[in-house]
């Protein structure tokens, strides 16, 4: 019996054609790279910022000798607490944090009624140019403090607040009021108008609305926003060395200047000491709240 062969199209088979093995781990490679990469960024970063307040914190305990002698990067031979008491006998370091606490807190008190107050007002309650209010607001951001320091030195003059706590705490929180009112607003657009309806039905105002839901609410945004400006705050030089004329209300930069200035020799270590002790209270409180300051920068950027 004679069989014929079959034609050559039907002998041909289907034959998988798996992807090439390189091509797979490499695929499989990209997102351990990525990350390793992403981990390496994270350290040296977390490096750069922690390695000062490393060095601050260890320069604060070395001896006077061994800071003197020694490599001033290098790791100390010898640890003392004697730095400390000499930065609180020499200058008038208790009364600088005094001051720098009652100026950052008044401020921040003034920027957070003022600033969630016209956030609510432009934000929630609504009125004709509240869009054109909020726009001026933020263009407030971009005007430079160095442009207020003699005109606010004339008035304070003319109405005697010049070396006063006050003379401070106005232009620090009127800086501060137009990122203030930005966050606040931001993470009041996210509330959901019902809620603010439904209140209304059940006969609440806009001050009881405002009380008992949107306060409450912001808890996280309040947070943020004390947190962001008191470091601005704290830190700050050129209001206090403008309007400041007394020993008595210097906050903690202008201490720590007249402190280098007065001892001739620097006493370097007492130096560090005394910066370590006005840069632990706030790097406390950061540690403390951050979480919450995270979750404010979150609501404030994301509808919730």
């Amino acid at each position: 019996m004679i069989t014929h062969p079959a034609p050559a199209a039907a002998v041909r088979t289907a034959s998988p054609q798996p992807a090439p093995a390189a091509a797979r781990r490499r695929r499989r490679s990209r997102p351990h790279v990525y990350r390793t990469l992403s981990r390496v960024l994270v350290v040296v970063i977390v490096a750069a910022q922690v390695y000062p307040l490393a060095w601050l914190f260890i320069t604060s305990l070395r001896t006077e000798q061994d800071f003197a002698s020694g490599n001033p990067f290098a790791l100390p031979s010898a640890l003392t607490l004697d730095n400390f008491a000499r930065a609180f006998a020499t200058g008038n370091l208790g009364l600088n944090i005094l001051n720098s606490f009652i100026v950052t807190m008044g401020a921040n008190l003034l920027i957070v009624v003022l600033g969630m107050m016209a956030a609510y007002a432009i934000q929630v309650l609504g009125f004709r140019l509240s869009k054109l209010v909020r726009a001026v607001f933020l263009m407030g951001i971009i005007v430079p403090v160095q442009i207020a320091l003699v005109p606010l030195f004339i008035d304070y003059s003319k109405v005697g607040l010049l070396d006063t706590y006050q003379s401070m705490i106005v232009p620090l929180a009127g800086f501060a009021l137009p990122m203030s009112v930005y966050l606040f607003s931001s993470f009041f657009e996210y509330i959901p108008r019902e809620t603010y309806e439904a209140a209304s039905l059940d006969g609440a105002g806009p001050y009881r609305i405002f009380g008992l839901i949107t306060l409450p609410l912001s808890l996280n945004t309040v947070v943020t926003v004390v947190l962001v400006n008191s470091i601005f705050i704290w830190n700050d030089f050129i209001f206090a060395n403008t309007f400041v004329l007394t020993e008595g209300l210097k906050t903690i930069p202008l201490g720590l200047q007249n402190y280098i200035g007065a001892m001739g020799k620097t006493d370097w270590t007492a130096t560090f000491a005394a910066v370590c002790v006005t840069v632990t209270p706030l790097l406390l409180v950061f540690l403390v709240l951050n979480k919450a300051m995270i979750q404010g920068l979150e609501s404030g950027a994301t509808k919730g």
